[in-house]
This record gives C-alpha cells, structure tokens and sequence, in this order.
C-alpha cells in the first residue's frame, strides 16, 4: 500500500513481539530481523543497528546475525566497529565467506592492499549467500593490479560472466541498462558540439583563470582523494559538484563559471563535477575505473608538457593537447601517467550521457 505509516506500524509491532511471553526463538528471530529489513529500508540506519545489536545479544552463536550487524555497521561509516564484528566472526566460523568478502572489503578501504586479497578472493571462492556481489570483484581486480597481478582479468571476466559488469573494461556499478559503450567519443557523437565549441574557443581564458587561482591561493587546489595515484602530485579545484555550484570557488574564475551556466548538460550533471586538475611529474594514476555510465568526461588541455604526459582508456592511449578537448567515458578502466619535465593542467567537464532521457536527467539519484 506504499505507505510509510503503516510500515512504522509494523516496525512497532514487530518490536513488540520480542516483549510478549513464551515467543518462540524462531519468531523473536524473524520479527527482529524484518524489522531491522524494514528500518534500513526507510534510511534509519541508526535505529536498524540497535535492532542488530539486540539480535546478537538474544542469539549470540549465531554469526549470520553477527555478519548482519557488520553491515549494519558499515551503513553507517562506521568501519572500525564493522572490522571488530567480522574479525570475532572469522575467529568462530573461519570459513564464513559472507565474513571474508566485507573483511577484506574494509581492509582494502584501510589501504591494506594485499591483506585484503585473500580475504576477498577466498570469499568470493566459497560461492556463500551475500558474496555474489560486484563490488567484491571490483574490489579484488582493483587490489590485484596495485599489487602488479594479471589474475586481476580472471575476476573481472568472472564479475562479467555473473552480469555485474557491462563488460571487462567497463566496470561501474551504478548504470542504466542500454545505454551507448564505447571508451573514447568525438563532439559529434555526444551532440553536445556547442559545448566543445565554447571550450576550445575560450581555452585561453579558462587557462589564465584557473593559473591565477595557482598562483594566489595554492590551498584552493586540494589532493585527489580517492586513494588512485600509485605516487606523485596530484591536486582538483571544484566548480560543480554533483550539479551544485561552488559559489565560492566560481568567484575565483568568474568568467568560466559564467561561460559554463549555458550549458546544463554540464552544471546539472548530478552524477560528475566540473573541475581544474593539476598533476605534477612523477605521478602514475592506477587502472581504475568510475562509477557510472551515465555520464562522458571531457578534458580541455590548459597547460600540456610537449612530451611525458598521456592517458589510456580501455586498450587506447591519448595525448592532451592545449586548447582541445579529449572525450572519453570513465566507466570503462583508465589510467594517466606524468612523466614530463613540468606540470600539466587541464579541465574537467562531465555531461550526461546523450542517450539518457530529460526524466531520467531529472530524476537518477546524485553520485
């Protein structure tokens, strides 16, 4: 019947059943874990963990319930107490699989590259409930290839063969079924032209704006953050964020924020940014790969070494070239490497993918 207040009500009663007399064990069990079901599914995260907790504490042999609090934990960012939960249920039940996979999940989200490895793949391995999940294959091909191991492929050929990914090189979780695949794209092809157009026409102005920003207020360009760079430097300077203007930061490169308020195939990308990006010699980015398909990533070359500087996309490398505009989509594996003499400095402008309709533009939740 879609209605929150008859799902609250039965939240209620499902919490009032563990109060009643002589309440079989077996009922106590599903009532507490359909409705901690149920809070998650209305987004109180926090309420659902307490319920979790209760489950344990009634049923404290049973890790199934263990490993549901581990990710009650995890929903909320809280890591260190999700690691505890699996590390007790990995020390009763060593081959709990469900355990290992969000065990070496959190690991590898601590950096822990090759710790994480064998957790991942042996979870993945043991075929339990709950660990046939694309992010598990995405996370062990990624910390195999940090670690300079080919087997990563295996596993992203398996996470394709299980129909998590849309193929071996294009591997984002979050996608709309259908939609046109390919790594590099022209102008022509995305339809957004005039967009093209406007950057390749005010190269020069965007370059000077975000040079000034440089040269004045270093701190406004912060360090990637995403843990992608094996080494080097490597610093972003945000304009749109997940289709929000950054007033603060367009007061610093009016003029190209003014240029860009044209074109909403752009500003209004919920699932992209907008951004300057610096990246300094000796710097090597990781194969990796973004999380959607409904976006295409455009790079205007600002400041472009003559030699050293180059990106891959799928099985084809590109060179930048100042005052031109590169067109690729990140959903497929990329990797850049910067082993020029001097810095490079390009901008960054996602835009929605073409094929996407104007309800689903409006209504696909932000990234």
């Amino acid at each position: 019947m879609r209605s929150n207040e008859m799902l609250q009500q039965a939240i209620n009663t499902y919490d009032e059943v563990v109060s009643l007399p002589n309440v079989p064990s077996d009922l106590i069990k599903l009532s507490l874990k359909r409705e901690a079901d149920r809070q998650q599914f209305l987004g109180r995260m926090r309420g659902s963990l307490v319920t979790l907790q209760k489950l344990v504490q009634l049923f404290p042999g049973e890790t199934s319930f263990k490993n549901d609090l581990g990710v009650g934990y995890l929903l909320i960012g809280d890591n260190s107490n999700a690691k505890k939960v699996y590390e007790e249920v990995l020390s009763l039940a060593p081959n709990d699989g469900f355990a290992k996979v969000h065990y070496g999940f959190i690991l590898k989200a601590e950096n822990k590259i090759a710790e994480s490895i064998p957790y991942l793949q042996e979870g993945l391995e043991s075929g339990d409930p709950g660990t046939d999940d694309g992010r598990f294959y995405f996370h062990l091909g990624d910390a195999l290839q940090r670690m300079g191991d080919k087997e990563a492929y295996k596993w992203y050929e398996l996470g394709y063969q299980r129909g998590h990914f849309a193929s071996v090189w294009q591997r984002s979780l979050y996608n709309v079924k259908g939609l046109k695949a390919q790594p590099w794209w022209t102008a022509r092809e995305t339809g957004y032209t005039e967009l093209v157009k406007s950057l390749e026409k005010n190269w020069k102005l965007i370059r000077d704006e975000g040079l000034a920003v440089m040269d004045k207020k270093r701190s406004l360009f912060l360090p990637e953050d995403e843990n992608l760079r094996e080494k080097g430097d490597w610093s972003q300077f945000t304009l749109w964020q997940q289709g929000r203007k950054n007033e603060n930061a367009c007061k610093s490169v009016p003029k190209t924020c003014a240029l860009l308020e044209g074109f909403p195939e752009a500003t209004g990308c919920r699932r992209g940014q907008i951004k300057y990006s610096i990246m300094h010699p000796g710097t090597h980015v990781w194969p990796h790969t973004g999380p959607t398909n409904c976006r295409l990533r455009m790079h205007l070359g600002l400041v472009v070494p003559k030699e050293g500087c180059r990106i891959r996309c799928a099985q084809e490398n590109r060179d930048w070239e100042e005052g031109k505009v590169l067109i690729f989509d990140d959903s497929f594996e990329h990797e850049v490497w910067q082993d020029a003499e001097s810095y490079r400095l390009i901008f960054i402008v996602d835009v929605w993918h073409p094929e996407l309709t104007a309800q689903q533009r409006r209504t696909l939740p932000a990234i």
